[in-house]
């Protein structure tokens, strides 16, 4: 967490173009999409939702 103390205001002064709506939106979009795919191939949140998935199948 400290590191990102140092780091997001950096990224912020450098570049004047954080401060249009347009972009931040395209980056949190960016940001989950790159979320979700972290959680599809890290092997622990894989095995939950494997899990969860044959548990929704014997249901219905």
């Amino acid at each position: 967490m400290a590191v990102l103390d140092f780091l997001l205001p950096a990224l912020v002064m450098i570049a004047g173009f954080w401060q249009s709506p347009v972009f931040l939106v395209a980056l949190a979009l960016g940001a989950g999409y790159l979320g979700a795919k972290a959680v599809e191939v890290i092997p622990f949140t894989r095995r939950i939702i494997e899990r969860r998935e044959a548990e929704a199948a014997e249901r219905g």
